[in-house]
């Protein structure tokens, strides 16, 4: 059993993950904006981050720069729905583990979890 943060300014998303991801066993805690993720990964310290891209107050690359260098063994993993290739090139360079294109179906969400935590524990 892992804690996991889903950050995503969508209720639906956040609530989607949420049952996905405990369904396998993990604490879920939430985040509704950037600086809520920054300060829920101070308080929380979760093995894994599921972060969006589009957010209100920031960006997801502002928040990921954040997390890596508030700990730079952070395990996140991004979900957007901006598909494009280089969006996924940028992701992979700031740091994050995976990417995964909004929709992802749960067995998508369940693989990319399992395999960050394996990784992270190795």
């Amino acid at each position: 059993m892992a804690t996991v943060m889903i950050v995503d300014d969508s209720s639906f998303t956040r609530r989607t993950h949420r049952r996905i991801v405990e369904s396998d066993g993990h604490v879920v805690h939430e985040a509704t904006s950037g600086m809520a993720a920054i300060e829920g990964f101070f308080v929380h310290r979760p093995e894994l981050v599921l972060l969006d891209l589009t957010m209100e107050d920031m960006s997801g690359f502002t928040v990921l720069e954040q997390l890596r260098a508030l700990d730079a063994r952070a395990r996140v993993i991004v979900v957007s729905a901006d598909v494009q290739r280089s969006t996924a090139q940028l992701v992979a360079e700031a740091g994050a583990c995976r990417f995964l294109g909004k929709p992802v179906s749960p067995e998508g969400l369940l693989e990319a979890v399992r395999a960050a935590l394996a990784e992270g524990a190795a």
